[in-house]
């Protein structure tokens, strides 16, 4: 019996077959690969900066999210095997793995710092979110991100919306976007990983789900959008989680009576 041949497939992103080729399906749709790094809010780029020199023509070409290649350590290690799917979504070298769980790195694991020159999107709702919320609690403007006692995306930190740091809370805001995939499939999965990495540490994380999104985690508000009722739920889930001694010590009301 013969094995079946592989048909050639050109995307929509100019990735794949030539379009127009012999034999080649055109689909209308972006590769696997682009619609990977959408998801994780990552480029083709940023790849091609970290696979072994050899092989960045072949990946500039690549579809597959499975597909395996040799990449680079960014602290100067060794190179490591790893499918593409892979080193988006958190594994870095060995070396990287195992001086994380040292000692030495443990006892700075759960620290809040300030991380200069990161950038991260921040939209509109997020920034309202943070106004509403600094109406109701002391927020500290200082840091942007914590420690963690594994490699997150090649790092051993992470960098979420808000920190609570005098909690140990840090709060996400999540809805699926223009794109109505945002926050789903590849990308829910690396959200619960940082929940896992941040709880590890001592936090716990707070995730208001918008527009459709189910509840992620035990401490994940489930609504329609950003209101008044929804950000006094976060204060109410942080008293749940550390006490009411210790976010009454954060009122914003309580500051301005001293």
């Amino acid at each position: 019996m013969r094995a079946a041949s592989m048909v050639a497939v050109s995307f929509r992103c100019g990735h794949g077959a030539e379009a127009g080729a012999a034999g080649a399906v055109a689909l209308s749709r972006v590769c696997p690969l682009c619609m990977l790094l959408h998801e994780t809010q990552r480029s083709r780029a940023e790849l091609l900066s970290r696979v072994a020199p050899p092989q960045r023509a072949a990946l500039a070409r690549e579809t597959r999210i499975g597909a395996s290649y040799d990449w680079r350590c960014a602290r100067g290690h060794d190179r490591y095997p790893a499918t593409v799917g892979e080193v988006l979504t958190g594994p870095s070298c060995a070396k990287c793995r195992s001086n994380a769980a040292a000692p030495g790195a443990r006892r700075e694991a759960g620290v809040a710092f300030m991380k200069p020159g990161l950038r991260l999107g921040t939209s509109q709702v997020e920034q309202r979110l943070r106004m509403l919320l600094g109406e109701r609690i002391r927020l500290h403007h200082r840091v942007n991100a914590v420690r963690t006692a594994r490699m997150f995306y090649g790092k051993q930190e992470v960098w979420p919306d808000i920190l609570v740091p005098q909690l140990r809370i840090a709060i996400e805001y999540d809805d699926p976007g223009r794109s109505r995939r945002a926050h789903l499939g590849l990308k829910e999965a690396s959200d619960v990983e940082k929940d896992e990495a941040l709880r590890e540490v001592g936090w716990e994380v707070i995730r208001i789900r918008a527009g459709g999104l189910e509840a992620l985690g035990p401490y994940s508000i489930v609504c329609r959008g950003l209101t008044l009722a929804v950000v006094d739920e976060v204060v109410a889930l942080m008293r749940r989680i550390r006490g009411d001694a210790a976010v009454d010590a954060l009122l914003v009301s309580r500051q301005h009576a001293v």
